[in-house]
């Protein structure tokens, strides 16, 4: 497979995942459309280490690979496809790599809210940093954590409640978590438009999880472009 396709079947992997984007992307400048499902794409592969289910030990071995990866990334030597983009991009790839065994260990179940955003704190402050170089402006790092969080939900259900929210009910649990990751998620401006764009996604994603204690749905497409053209603004 050549750097071009396998590149591709990134994108197009994260693409699947995140069909909200088709919508979007009209509200992105053409130039840096790339850029951005490339680092999109990226942290895609470390939600799916974080929210791995069954035995940790391949996704720990991934997690530690990436680790070497980035930190080849300072030096100019990318192996990965999605290197081939974003390499050159001279950001703190390193500290990003410092952060990711972080990930490992927020599989644990956290006691409580406060115990869930600090375990994510310094990876969101790692992911924040490189931002700022990628798509040239730094999101709150708290946002960064709730974006996480929220995916982790979605993904692996009960597992990432809290002790302090868990119920007899499982949709109950599932319910009382996503309302309150809503309640701490940041209602800030402050990063790229792409970021603030894909941020809205995944609230709108939490809060219908929030009502329906399980993954439901997209709205629909009129739906979708206002909820875009509102975060592309910074409303």
């Amino acid at each position: 497979m050549s750097d071009s396709a396998a590149l591709d079947s990134f994108l197009d992997k994260w693409r699947a995942r995140w069909p909200e984007w088709s919508v979007a992307e009209i509200f992105v400048s053409p130039e840096r459309r790339d850029i951005a499902q490339a680092w999109f794409a990226l942290l895609q592969e470390f939600d799916d280490v974080l929210n791995v289910s069954g035995d940790p030990l391949p996704a720990d071995a991934k997690l530690a690979w990436w680790g070497e990866e980035l930190r080849g990334w300072s030096a100019q030597r990318s192996r990965h496809p999605l290197g081939r983009r974003l390499e050159p991009v001279r950001a703190p790839w390193a500290s990003l790599a410092d952060a990711l065994p972080v990930l490992a260990a927020a599989r644990e179940t956290p006691a409580g809210r406060d115990e869930a955003f600090a375990a994510l704190a310094s990876y969101g402050a790692a992911v924040s940093a490189v931002e700022a170089y990628v798509l040239g402006r730094a999101p709150d790092p708290e946002t960064v954590v709730a974006q996480v969080l929220a995916a982790r939900l979605a993904d692996v259900g009960t597992a990432a409640v809290p002790a302090a929210f868990r119920q007899a009910d499982d949709a109950a649990s599932v319910r009382g978590w996503a309302t309150d990751v809503l309640q701490r998620w940041p209602a800030s401006r402050q990063g790229a438009r792409e970021r603030r764009v894909l941020a809205a996604y995944a609230r709108g994603r939490l809060e219908r999880l929030s009502r329906t204690g399980a993954p439901a749905p997209l709205p629909s497409r009129p739906v979708l472009l206002f909820t875009g053209w509102r975060a592309a603004r910074g409303d």
